[in-house]
């Protein structure tokens, strides 16, 4: 597979009257969670790849920072990957609503988004791209007390997704750190991160059943190309030409 992002002196490609348009790039997890959300609700849509490295110019007309994702629908710009969700889901609700009917349900939901996903999210970014090396046990004992509220919310919840019998928003939103995490014994340099049975079980099998829905198969990325990502992106390393042909 050859995914092109495009970078400085390239040309924006033509767009389709009435054809979604996501602007992303195909290692970053928030763009990751744009990508989840429209193929979880069917939208026809295209991607255009960026290079954040060497940014093409006219996409800071789109994104001011020049960040992904950008969502573009019909003349309209969305930013930020949680808006850029509400968003589709909103104008879009007939179309798999990700999110329960029930109002109280919805506000919870949103609340786990908002307070229990940027804690374990951000350390695992933390662990992955700082400059200073971490032992399996140390990242460990930073990530694991920040996943287990989320541990916790699942436990209360007794159904195989935070969603439900099927995923929902919060798993769409927490799925490409998950998704992360798999990469990390690679990263760390060791065959497996040794957790013990007690340590967040039920997130654990919530990731393996995750990893088997459809479309997250779809967009997988294989872990040993995670890890080469990472690796290559802190030595300032990454070869946007031929890194994404697999």
């Amino acid at each position: 597979m050859s995914e092109k992002h495009l970078s400085t002196g390239s040309v924006e490609p033509p767009r389709v009257d009435g054809l979604l348009r996501v602007y992303s790039h195909k290692l970053c997890p928030f763009a990751k969670r744009a990508r989840i959300v429209l193929k979880a609700k069917n939208l026809p849509h295209d991607i255009v790849n960026i290079n954040l490295t060497n940014k093409p110019e006219w996409y800071f007309k789109i994104h001011p920072k020049g960040q992904v994702p950008a969502l573009f629908d019909n003349g309209k710009i969305v930013i930020e990957s949680l808006d850029i969700a509400d968003y589709l889901e909103e104008k879009y609700n007939t179309q798999t609503p990700l999110y329960p009917k029930d109002p109280a349900a919805k506000k919870r939901d949103q609340e786990v988004i908002r307070n229990l996903l940027p804690g374990p999210t951000g350390l695992l970014s933390k662990v992955q791209y700082s400059s200073e090396t971490y032992s399996a046990a140390a990242a460990l004992d930073l990530l694991l007390p920040a996943a287990q509220p989320l541990e916790d919310e699942l436990a209360k919840r007794e159904t195989r997704f935070f969603g439900g019998e099927k995923p929902g928003m919060i798993d769409y939103m927490l799925w490409p750190w998950a998704e992360g995490v798999s990469a990390l014994p690679g990263l760390l340099g060791v065959k497996s991160l040794n957790l013990k049975d007690d340590q967040i079980p039920k997130l654990r099998k919530w990731a393996k059943t995750m990893s088997e829905v459809p479309l997250v198969k779809e967009l997988l990325v294989p872990i040993p190309k995670i890890v080469q990502a990472i690796a290559d992106r802190k030595t300032n390393t990454f070869d946007y030409d031929t890194f994404f042909d697999y």
